[in-house]
């Protein structure tokens, strides 16, 4: 069933699309976000500058109402499982696979985000286990008549897991562990042209997102390494994007060390010092959740001078750690149209493409 969930990922996360009829979406995608009808609207009406974001923390925050280990979610577990990553891990251990600290985000307020303390495998326990539910349904359906599907005395389909989690954007009832999915833009002035990067994430290197297209870098939202130190200095989102850019881009490897001094880091100075200067812009356009798998990504756009962009990543490379990559793909209506629509792309992916081209005047 873990086979299927990552060669259908497109097809089931246009299923679990439709089981959120009153959710409201971002852009034009399938990415689910506020409105702001009860709270503050997730998706921002003009891109925000990334050093105008505010971080709060909560030491002790009350822990989310679903956690992965309810009856519901042991029913979809070979026996003797205690929750969704001990299963996979066991039988179908990706690649890139630790248990590792995270960020979890409790509230929206922009420019305010708050977060506490949470580890990678919450999140796994409860999206991935939702995901595999709804795969698990869609087989069964296919595998019945359509007398037996018609005849159902309701068309909602019977996913008591899912069910138990309820409304995907209530940042209570579940560990809403975050991503920070970055589009990058490289803007040439003398030709006022823009592309981006894509990335092709490969399902046997990656947990999540697997077959799918996404922009890049992406990368949880977490500290550099498992220390208190760590934990504090990392609440940064543009430090972690920085991270996520030497990872992707130039293949650097994840281990940074406790006390790891950003500021004497070279890649780091280097593309600050740029942002400061006013050759990279970086903003954000807002949060979202996939309605299949229930990730949170941050919508940010960060865009590069071509002599800027060339001078830090040189030609991108055709691969990493986590897939093949498409370089230098045309930022203009056809492409976007394509990638939003058509392409079996990760809904925060489509949504960030989506959003800046609607605010591309105001970025680029």
């Amino acid at each position: 069933m873990r086979r299927r969930l990552d060669g259908h990922r497109h097809e089931l996360a246009v299923a679990a699309d439709r089981l959120y009829p009153a959710t409201a979406r971002a852009g034009s995608t399938r990415l689910l976000t506020r409105d702001g009808s009860t709270a503050t609207p997730w998706t921002l009406a003009t891109p925000l500058d990334l050093r105008e974001v505010r971080l709060g923390w909560v030491e002790d925050a009350p822990a989310p109402t679903v956690t992965g280990r309810e009856p519901e979610a042991a029913a979809l577990l070979p026996e003797g499982a205690g929750a969704y990553p001990d299963a996979l891990g066991t039988l179908a251990r990706p690649r890139l696979f630790e248990d590792r600290t995270c960020y979890r985000l409790l509230d929206v307020a922009w420019p305010e985000l708050t977060f506490t303390r949470a580890r990678y495998f919450d999140g796994v326990s409860v999206g991935e286990a939702a995901a595999h539910e709804l795969a698990a349904y869609e087989l069964a359906a296919y595998e019945l008549t359509a007398y037996q599907l018609t005849g159902q005395e309701s068309g909602a389909p019977r996913l008591p897991f899912r069910a138990l989690v309820g409304d995907p954007t209530d940042l209570r009832r579940r560990p809403a562990l975050c991503a920070i999915s970055t589009l990058t833009l490289r803007h040439d002035r003398r030709t006022g042209e823009a592309s981006f990067v894509l990335h092709w994430r490969d399902a046997a290197k990656v947990a999540h997102g697997g077959g799918l297209f996404q922009v890049m870098p992406v990368g949880v939202f977490q500290p550099a390494h498992e220390s208190a130190g760590a934990e504090k200095a990392g609440l940064d989102l543009w430090t972690c994007m920085v991270r996520e850019y030497a990872e992707e881009f130039l293949g650097r490897g994840e281990e940074y060390g406790d006390g790891f001094d950003y500021e004497s880091w070279p890649f780091y100075r280097l593309l600050t010092d740029a942002r400061e200067d006013g050759r990279v812009r970086s903003h954000v356009l807002g949060v979202g959740v996939d309605p299949l798998t229930f990730a949170t990504d941050f919508l940010t756009v960060t865009v590069l001078e071509a002599e800027t962009f060339d001078a830090v990543f040189g030609d991108v490379a055709a691969s990493n750690s986590e897939g093949r990559i498409v370089g230098r793909v045309p930022f203009d209506a056809e492409t976007v149209r394509r990638h939003v629509r058509d392409e079996p792309m990760q809904a925060a992916g489509a949504a960030v493409l989506d959003l800046a081209w609607r605010h591309r005047e105001a970025l680029l």
